[in-house]
C-alpha cells in the first residue's frame, strides 16, 4: 500500500509506516503524479484536494490532519467512493490559548484590562465553543453568533453579528469557510461591517482569512487607525497582502493551532480513521505520542494582580511575539510568499497550556481559580 503524506505532519512514521510504504512531500507540492498511483493521502491545509490533484488516482482514502476542510472537494470524494476523515478539534485548546495570548498582550500595549470587557465570537464550534468557556470561567463577558447552530437549536442563546458588532469591545472570528448559502461566511465582515466596528475595537481573525474583506480592514487601519487587528489567517495564502501586514498589531502566518500537541492529535485521529476505513483497527494511544515538556513545572511564591500571572504563566508556555517576529524576519529576508511558508515549515516546539503545572505559594493560592479557568493545570503547596 502507497501513502502519500504531507512531509509537515508530525508522527506519520509512527502513525502509518505500519499500514505501507511512505511518501513524504511537501503540501503545497503535492501534484497529481504524486498520487497518480497512491492508495491513500493524508494532508494538512495547504494541499488542494480536488478534481485537478485526483484526475488519474485510485485513492482509496483522503484524511486531513486540521479543523477546516474547505481546502477537500468532499463531493468528488464522495462520488468516487473515496473514503474521507478530517480531524475535528484537534487543535482547538492550541486555538484558544492563541486568542488569549493574543488578547492577553494587546490589552497590556494598550493598556486595558481584558477581564473587564466584552468579547464577541463569532463561531461556536470546537475552537468557539472552548473559547467561550474559558473566558466565561475568568469571568469575562460574552456575547456568541453562529446563524445555523441557533436555527438547529432555538434553545441556546445566541445573537446577530450586527448585535455583537455594537456590544463588543473585542470580536474573534473562528468560522470555516463557506461561499454560498443562507449561512455564507465569504467577507462577513465586508466594509459596511468593518466601518461599523466602534473606535477602540480588537478584531481578532484565527478562523479563515476570506472571511474578512482585507482591503476593507486595510481601509480603516490606514485611515482612522482607531481598531487593533490581530490576523493569523489571509485572504491569498501565502501571498498575503503586505500592506495589510504591516498595520496590524500581531500579524502571524496562519500558525494558531501548531502546537505539538494539536498538530499530535490531528496525526492520531486519522489515523484512528484509516484503520478504521481499511478494516485494522489500531491500538495506538494519543499519549504514546507525546513527550514531556521541556518545561512542565513553575512556581509563584506570592500573589500577582491576576492577569500578571496570566501573561506570567501563558507567556512561558507560548509568547505569540515570537511568530509575530518571525514572519516580519523571514518576509524581510524572503518575501511574502517564501516567508510565509518558510514560517509554517520550519515552526518551532510548541506546547498547550495545559501541559504546564503551576505550583502556587503562600498568598499565590488565591490565583488558583483564575489560572485553572485559563487552561493550566494548578496546585496549591
Amino acid at each position: 500500500m502507497k501513502l502519500v503524506i504531507d512531509a509537515n505532519i508530525p508522527a506519520a512514521d509512527q502513525c502509518f509506516e505500519p499500514f505501507g510504504a511512505l511518501h513524504r512531500l511537501p503540501g503545497r507540492e503535492i501534484c497529481s503524479a504524486d498520487v497518480a498511483e497512491a492508495d491513500a493521502l493524508i494532508v494538512r491545509s495547504i494541499t488542494q484536494v480536488n478534481q485537478a490533484l485526483l484526475a488519474q488516482s485510485p485513492l482509496r482514502f483522503v484524511g486531513t490532519c486540521t479543523i477546516g476542510t474547505d481546502h477537500i472537494d468532499r463531493v468528488l470524494l464522495s462520488e468516487r467512493g473515496i473514503g474521507f476523515a478530517s480531524a475535528p478539534g484537534c487543535n482547538a485548546e492550541a486555538v484558544v490559548d492563541y486568542v488569549l495570548s493574543s488578547l492577553l498582550l494587546v490589552s497590556e500595549r494598550e493598556g486595558w484590562p481584558l477581564l473587564t470587557r466584552t468579547v464577541g465570537i463569532v463561531g461556536a464550534g470546537n475552537v468557539g465553543g472552548r473559547l467561550q468557556q474559558r473566558l466565561q470561567a475568568l469571568g469575562v463577558a460574552t456575547l456568541v453568533c453562529d446563524p445555523p447552530r441557533a436555527e438547529a437549536d432555538p434553545s441556546v442563546e445566541f445573537c446577530s453579528l450586527d448585535t455583537l458588532i455594537e456590544r463588543c469591545d473585542v470580536m474573534c472570528l473562528h468560522t470555516p469557510l463557506v461561499k454560498e448559502g443562507r449561512h455564507a461566511t465569504y467577507q462577513l465582515l465586508n466594509a459596511e461591517r468593518i466601518n461599523d466596528l466602534a473606535p477602540g475595537t480588537v478584531l481578532l481573525n484565527a478562523g479563515r482569512g476570506d472571511c474578512i474583506d482585507g482591503l476593507a480592514l486595510r481601509s480603516r487601519l490606514a485611515g482612522k487607525g482607531d481598531i487593533t487587528a490581530i490576523l493569523d489567517v489571509w485572504e491569498g495564502e501565502p501571498e498575503i497582502d503586505a500592506g495589510l501586514r504591516d498595520l496590524v498589531a500581531l500579524a502571524t502566518p496562519h500558525i494558531a493551532g501548531h502546537s505539538l500537541d494539536g498538530k499530535l492529535r490531528g496525526t492520531w485521529m486519522i489515523q484512528q480513521a484509516f484503520a478504521e476505513h481499511i478494516g485494522q483497527p489500531s491500538q495506538l494511544r494519543f499519549s504514546e505520542l507525546c513527550p514531556s515538556p521541556a518545561l512542565a513545572e513553575l512556581t509563584l511564591q506570592q500573589a500577582l494582580p491576576v492577569e500578571d500571572a496570566l501573561r506570567l504563566c501563558a507567556r512561558t508556555v507560548y509568547d505569540v511575539r515570537r511568530d509575530h517576529d518571525a514572519l516580519q524576519r523571514q518576509v524581510r529576508q524572503q518575501g511574502i510568499k517564501q516567508g510565509f511558508d518558510h514560517c509554517r515549515v520550519n515552526y518551532p516546539l510548541r506546547r498547550e497550556f495545559a501541559t504546564l503545572r503551576v505550583l502556587l505559594q503562600n498568598d499565590a493560592a488565591v490565583l488558583e481559580a483564575p489560572l485553572l479557568a485559563a487552561g493550566f493545570q494548578v496546585r496549591c503547596v
